[in-house]
């Protein structure tokens, strides 16, 4: 007998601070493994499984993602209270938007438009230590000005080769960057940030595995007088023999915005 299956769209964002990341890892606390723990108990027994947008790092937050829902047999009738009980249960750092019903064309990987993600920073003195979850902080102080330069170079479809860890074989190295900047602060705001912090926005359509944190890390090194603004061109072509090594910390990147095609 053919089984009913019943697509739901879950936005969510949470704090991935306390987080091994997002995909499930024996012996570690993961987002996906928290909401799966969760989704057991509030589903009461019905078969379920769950895909993500993304796999995010350990330490990596989100303002907004989401995650697909496929459950069989019964469909749920109040989409409100589903929001309620999961809300209810699952721990305050993460939290559940909206739910919406498709259907079985939509892919959440392949439907996926566009990912804006954020890096906060700060540098110099160090600072609060309330600051860890939100945002990275080098001690150092760093060209602000050149760093804003070097960010223009990353726009465009490049070989991103460079900026990715464990590469493997048959991995598509040509990444289109729509978006690649940065500027004061002004997404995050608390009375123990430090009186000025930055954010680094990137925005594309799919990024490799620390891509975005070694961007970060490049332009960290471009802000320490490590690295020229010619070695970052000379990074994303195709003939690119330059090793970069610094991954900046997890805990300053989260993901914005998500949007779907």
């Amino acid at each position: 007998m053919k089984r009913n299956k019943y697509y739901y769209l879950i936005q969510l964002q949470y704090l991935g601070f306390r987080y091994s990341g997002w995909q499930k890892q024996p012996q570690q606390r993961t987002v996906e493994g928290m909401i799966t723990k969760t989704l057991k108990f509030v589903l009461e027994g019905q078969k379920f499984k769950i895909l993500g947008a993304g796999r995010t790092d350990a330490k990596v937050s989100a303002i907004n993602t989401a995650f697909e829902l496929f459950l069989e047999e019964t469909p749920i009738e109040d989409h409100q209270k589903f929001l309620e009980v999961f809300n209810m249960n699952l721990p305050p750092d993460i939290k559940a938007l909206e739910i919406k019903e498709v259907d079985t064309l939509f892919n959440i990987i392949q439907n996926a438009k566009t990912k804006e993600y954020v890096y906060l920073f700060s540098f110099g003195s160090k600072h609060h230590p309330f600051c860890a979850p939100f945002m990275a902080n080098f001690h150092e102080n760093l060209d602000v000005e050149i760093m804003k330069e070097g960010a223009q170079l990353f726009v465009g479809t490049h070989n991103f080769s460079a900026y990715t860890a464990r590469l493997r074989e048959n991995t598509d190295v040509m990444r289109t960057i729509e978006s690649c900047k940065i500027k004061p602060n002004t997404l995050l705001t608390a009375n123990f940030f430090p009186e000025t912090s930055y954010a680094l926005y990137v925005t594309g359509k799919g990024f490799m595995r620390y891509q975005i944190r070694m961007i970060m890390g490049a332009l960290v090194q471009l802000g320490r007088n490590e690295l020229q603004l010619q070695d970052v061109k000379e990074s994303l072509c195709d003939s690119n023999n330059l090793q970069l090594t610094f991954v900046a910390p997890g805990s300053g990147l989260l993901l914005n915005q998500l949007e779907f095609e």
